[in-house]
């Protein structure tokens, strides 16, 4: 798709007003923290027991399985785009403003309404069963000596986000937002594809030309063509997800791991906060819940903890200075990260036996690791120049990572 020129959109139509990227936004901060506390929760359905003994028996792989088996949703649950849908949103739009003509003007707001565009399964189920089916056999490693595996899951939040919005109405943990079957209700569409799936578990020219092929069929719907994708909201929540097409989607929304100004990942005019949604990193280790907070309260007794790569690319090159700073401090423990169940289980004791847990940047401004710290009861002590925390204009983070309003004033 190299050097395509889409068909010029000066003459078309402007999105629907409730499509704006603010309304965007408010949506994806309410998906986003249901499946992100689904994936914590230990009340939540598919959450493994704790007497499972099984490292692979997670919250992700049990969910993943029992949707894998469930009946796929009809075919013709979500209605084609109509011929002309231009002039099906202006009749829509014309009965949400102006509602009962004996009721009351302007007919109240209700909740924010989402698309799903039913994709080729290639882009979708293809790719969820080749991660099931590959996970336990998966042991390549990424250049930074991760796990595929590991990578893939950790960035799984585009699964939950589907795979709730495409359930039976009575089984959908969002209640605020409503999935609707035609194009013309819509404020915003969600594109389905996985990025990181096919990132990770493609061979590189075979996972190219799946993006373009994913490229061609998003462009070619007429709603994409409508608002050149500025109502579409797109999972690209790894850095190098979706990196060889992402010129022609610079439009739409996007769902990120982290904002990163510095150009290393992202192209200038890609990425923004105006339009784009940071959603948080699934944690590495198991929840630690008031109980467990409580329990460990008293046990607290390193003051700063740090345990994960200590040499690392663009801003993670502070690591290694940090440890040379620190390494002799009083309370501190600074350790050489390790991957797989023994590493998750040194770094989860070390996170729950610490007040503060070191959180520097890592090859991008952010770490699953601020994460881990949150879930782990551990104050996280954020070390990065350029890192923008999820709904950070909403949450009140020194409320939220300190626990004690008081605190807050004074840092």
């Amino acid at each position: 798709m190299a050097g395509k020129q889409f068909p010029s959109l000066a003459h078309a139509r402007p999105a629907s007003p409730r499509g704006l990227l603010a309304g965007a936004s408010l949506l994806l901060l309410v998906l986003l923290a249901a499946s992100y506390f689904l994936l914590l929760s230990p009340s939540s359905p598919g959450l493994a027991s704790p007497s499972s003994g099984s490292a692979a028996d997670t919250a992700f792989l049990i969910s993943l399985d029992r949707f894998l088996a469930s009946p796929r949703p009809s075919s013709a649950s979500s209605a084609a785009s109509p011929g002309d849908l231009d002039a099906a949103i202006r009749a829509e739009e014309e009965a949400r403003i102006y509602g009962d003509p004996g009721g009351a003007w302007p007919a109240a707001a209700g909740p924010l309404r989402v698309y799903v565009y039913e994709m080729p399964s290639k882009f979708t189920y293809d790719l969820l069963r080749l991660f099931r089916d590959s996970y336990r056999e998966t042991t390549n490693l990424t250049s930074n000596g991760s796990p595929v595996h590991r990578l893939v899951e950790q960035h799984s939040i585009d699964y939950w986000l589907w795979a709730d919005l495409i359930a039976p109405e009575s089984q959908r943990l969002l209640k605020n937002v409503i999935r609707v079957r035609r194009q013309e209700e819509a404020d915003i569409f969600y594109v389905p594809f996985f990025t990181t799936i096919s990132y990770f578990l493609l061979e590189k020219q075979e996972c190219k030309a799946l993006y373009r092929e994913a490229l061609k069929w998003v462009t070619d719907q007429p709603a994409w063509q409508r608002s050149e994708g500025r109502d579409h909201v797109i999972p690209v929540h790894h850095p190098w997800s979706f990196k060889s097409v992402r010129r022609f989607v610079k439009k739409a929304i996007w769902l990120l791991p982290d904002m990163d100004s510095t150009g290393n990942w992202y192209k200038p005019g890609q990425v923004y906060l105006e339009k784009d949604v940071i959603l948080p990193y699934v944690p590495n280790v198991d929840l630690c819940d008031s109980k467990c907070v409580s329990e460990t309260q008293s046990r607290r007794s390193t003051l700063l903890f740090f345990r994960g790569r200590l040499r690392r690319n663009a801003g993670g090159k502070i690591r290694s200075k940090l440890v040379t700073e620190l390494k002799d401090a009083e309370g501190i423990v600074i350790e050489e990260g390790t991957a797989g169940a023994e590493g998750k289980a040194a770094a989860q004791n070390g996170m729950r036996k610490s007040l503060f847990c070191l959180n520097p940047a890592g090859d991008t401004p952010s770490s699953a690791r601020l994460f881990d710290a949150i879930v782990s009861g551990c104050i996280p002590v954020i070390i990065s120049d350029e890192l923008e925390l999820p709904f950070e204009g909403i949450l009140d983070y020194r409320k939220v990572l300190l626990g004690v309003p008081e605190w807050s004033s004074q840092i």
